[in-house]
């Protein structure tokens, strides 16, 4: 599993601490790995790539030789320049997200050092070469170099062209850091110079011409120099780097922490897992594993074509400390203990279980297997012995208090053929400091350590059928006592009756279908299983005759028990048909319900709909109507309005009130109203009458039923077709007339009632209001408009000490707003 994790870490060192995985010694470091997972998770479902890791590489080995005055490459160089790039973005993308605490923590003291990034990139290209701007001495030694290799070029060049005849190719080439031409041999003398090498056939001399070797010295002493340069940019960068180690070892820790933690994020998001939740047992909370899939045949059937993954149902009450698997060989009742294993080591590491949530889960300090065949020849070891010595090594784990897996004892706890150990990974990785708390013993309960898982295969197997199964009861029954949960698989009958026995123990079995011939890897729960060996053996290719003596030698009881297991199953599959049946139903009902809700949501949202549009609609007709009661005010105000004029615009103002007006309500239906010679219905005597006078009024009638008569209140009766009487309204006394009280007109203005006062003096304006007031029967326009503001004062002085005005405003922005002022008089 280890290994599949390890595909999908995105860095060399993930790579490595996920093949190489620390299971954690307590609760509290897989909590908080278990929330660095769900933070990861959360975070890649916000983004659109995912997190990247692009650029960090392992620079481990740089760093240490940087430690120690070595002089790193320009390569290394440049790895850790963009290992620092890639760490400072990945601390951007979760600094820029919310609801991460566990993440930010992680990465708040993550040092990323962008300016010694810049140096490096400053000096070293993405060749890892050191650039020419890395110095100025540098940038002037390569213009020399350049300098002297276009001599030497050019002088070359004219000897090829001067000694054509004597060069076996028009080329320079170099031999060790020497400039050569290619001379034929015969002519070697035409060309005299230093021979540096020749060719295989030996016709074709590499020839330096005497012309060209001081410049070639000269340019060997420059690249020295240039070497030298080199050196010392990149000792200084070293140098740097050497300075900040312990910074960079720590992002390097930090970096390999968040590449575990997005792994673990995304195999389990390819597993299908869900997160899981660590109980209490002794707080009664029920172990809840549903459709349990084993991680390793879910990668089998994805990448292997394997077969369809049979899920398992684990659901253990918190009184159960011992369950015991029955069943056929090859029925999944080993596989079914390895899931439950690595389902509870994977929750211990801060991984996913592939179960349906809820997913709860104890946390065991232990988990101790004895799974497979332990056999030796080496150690002389039969099968019995091996089992009963790893049982022993179980035994004293659990007396010991010591976690063997967190000590790294590699020889407990073996799955199959291989060893379920721990080695401590190579990755140095950040450790956060925790309290460790340890369960507070129950003086009550006999259990020294309730928090180891022990998980036995075929316990009691390899010897004596009788004495194996006497010692995998008394087994049994001591781990009962001393450990938290274990599971058990076994074909002893006596083993299936430990549970009438003793409440702490459960039955389960793996399905076998009978009409096939095969298992169906299910595991049922409360039911022993049958082992089915002779059926098995038949379909294996055994002899009939042999299967059916073999059957003759089966006891008349183990065929009576085989009986009742056989109804016990039946019974079982009937009920979850009927459960299956039932949970159609409900689905069922939840669809209609959800049906009906939406199409309620639906009418909802149309009435408010309607509703908007009739307010909408309501709100356009009084805007119209005041717009049209607006037009005939100032078809009033034009000119010198009449008694003509004003019976108009109240002709138009009715006009308006009945467009506009809301239709007046339909008067409800009379109620129902008894005439002489009707049928009616007393409800009170429980009786039909017949009607013989008319309600007066004080709404009694007399009725007569059989040979009774008798006088009723008009509301104690009803129709045949239960109609209430219609109540008789007494006639009030018409009140006295009273003449209503005149309604005010409102104020309109006129030529008449308007004052102009623009392009006037203060002193003139007064005169002309002061007449203008004394002969006012209402409010008067005054407009005196903008100007200075000098005439708008002076008007606005006299009004206020004038004794007839009462009051005075600016006029509506239609009727010149602040440039007319509106006087009411008294």
């Amino acid at each position: 599993m280890c290994q599949h994790l390890s595909t999908f870490a995105a860095t060399k060192l993930g790579v490595i601490a996920a093949r190489h995985l620390k299971i954690p010694d307590f609760q509290i470091e897989s909590e908080q790995l278990l929330e660095q997972t769900k933070e990861v998770y959360q975070l890649e479902s916000r983004l659109t790539t995912g997190l990247s890791f692009e650029g960090i590489q392992d620079i481990g080995d740089s760093l240490e030789r940087a430690e120690r005055s070595g002089i790193l490459a320009g390569d290394e160089l440049l790895a850790i320049a963009t290992t620092l790039a890639g760490a400072r973005n990945l601390r951007r993308v979760i600094d820029n997200q919310e609801d991460l605490p566990i993440l930010t923590d992680l990465v708040a003291d993550l040092r990323t050092y962008p300016e010694l990034e810049q140096e490096i990139h400053r000096c070293i290209d993405e060749r890892g070469q050191v650039t020419d701007r890395a110095s100025q001495k540098l940038g002037e030694i390569r213009t020399d170099l350049r300098r002297v290799r276009t001599q030497i070029t050019q002088k070359l060049q004219n000897i090829i062209q001067a000694k054509s005849g004597a060069v076996q190719e028009q080329i320079i080439t170099q031999r060790g850091d020497r400039y050569v031409i290619p001379v034929k041999a015969p002519q070697k003398d035409a060309i005299p110079g230093i021979v540096h090498d020749t060719s295989t056939s030996g016709a074709t001399l590499y020839i330096e011409p005497n012309s060209i070797v001081p410049l070639g010295n000269q340019l060997r002493q420059i690249v020295r120099r240039e070497q030298a340069e080199e050196e010392a940019i990149r000792r200084a960068l070293t140098e740097q780097v050497a300075a900040v180690k312990l910074d960079l070892e720590r992002l390097l820790a930090i970096v390999t922490t968040l590449d575990l933690a997005t792994a673990r994020s995304r195999y389990s998001y390819w597993l299908g897992a869900n997160p899981p939740r660590f109980i209490q047992p002794q707080e009664n909370e029920m172990i809840t594993l549903r459709n349990l899939r084993h991680p390793l045949l879910v990668w089998q059937q994805q990448h292997e074509q394997g077969q369809p993954v049979v899920p398992v149902d684990l659901l253990i009450s918190p009184h159960i400390r011992v369950v015991t698997i029955t069943g056929p060989n090859t029925g999944g009742k080993t596989v079914s203990l390895k899931t439950l294993g690595l389902a509870a080591l994977m929750a211990k590491v801060g991984l996913f279980v592939p179960a349906r949530e809820p997913v709860e889960i104890p946390w065991f300090d232990k988990v101790l297997a004895d799974i497979g065949d332990e056999q030796s020849l080496q150690q002389s070891l039969s099968t019995f012995s091996g089992h009963i010595r790893r049982i022993s090594r179980i035994l004293e784990a659990l007396e010991a208090g010591d976690s063997l897996l967190g000590t790294g004892d590699k020889e407990m706890g073996g799955w199959g053929d291989g060893e379920m150990g721990e080695t401590t990974a190579t990755t140095p990785l950040p450790h956060h400091p925790t309290s460790p708390t340890q369960p507070i013993p129950n003086p009550q309960s006999p259990i020294p350590n309730p928090q180891s898982l022990v998980l036995l295969d075929e316990v009691g197997a390899g010897t004596d059928p009788a004495e194996g199964s006497a010692l995998a009861i008394a087994l049994l029954q001591y781990l009962a006592n001393h450990a938290q949960l274990t599971i058990a698989t076994t074909h002893f009958g006596e083993l299936k009756a430990l549970k009438y026995d003793d409440e702490r123990f459960e039955n389960a079995s793996v399905e076998f279908d009978e009409s096939t011939l095969s298992p169906t890897y299910r595991l049922l729960w409360g039911i022993p299983g049958r082992s089915n060996a002779l059926t098995i053996a038949l379909r294996l290719g055994l002899k009939p005759e042999v299967v059916e003596q073999a059957k003759t030698q089966v006891g008349e009881a183990t065929d009576e028990v085989n009986q009742v297991i056989a109804g016990l199953e039946a019974q079982r599959r009937r009920q979850e048909t009927k459960a299956a049946e039932a949970q159609n139903l409900l689905q069922e009902a939840e669809r209609l319900y959800k049906q009906v809700s939406a199409k309620a949501a639906a009418l909802e949202e149309r009435e408010s709909t309607l509703r908007a549009s009739q307010e909408v609609a309501v709100q356009q007709a009084i805007a119209q109507a005041k717009n049209e009661i607006a037009q005939v005010i100032r078809r009033l105000q034009k000119g010198t309005p009449t008694a003509q004029d004003a019976q108009q615009a109240t002709n138009a103002l009715n006009q308006i009130a009945q467009q506009y007006q809301p239709a007046t309500p339909a008067k409800p239906k009379p109620g129902f109203m008894p005439k002489v010679g009707d049928r009616i219905r007393v409800p009170k005597l429980g009786q039909t009458a017949e009607v013989l006078t008319a309600p007066d009024a004080d709404g009694e009638l007399s009725v007569r039923f059989g040979l009774m008569k008798m006088t009723v209140k008009l509301q104690d009766v009803e129709s045949l077709d239960g109609q209430k009487a219609e109540p008789v309204v007494k006639p009030k006394p018409a009140p006295a007339a009273v003449t209503p009280p005149p309604q005010n007109v409102p104020a309109i203005r006129t030529s008449r009632n308007t004052v102009d006062l623009r392009g006037k003096r203060v002193a003139d304006a007064e005169l002309i209001l002061d007449k203008a007031i004394s002969e006012a029967t209402g409010p008067i326009w005054i407009i005196h408009g903008h100007g200075t503001g000098k005439l708008r004062q002076g008007v606005h002085a006299f009004l206020h000490q004038h004794p007839r005005v009462n009051s005075y405003e600016a006029a509506e922005q239609a009727d010149g707003g602040s440039g007319v002022t509106i006087a009411h008089i008294n």
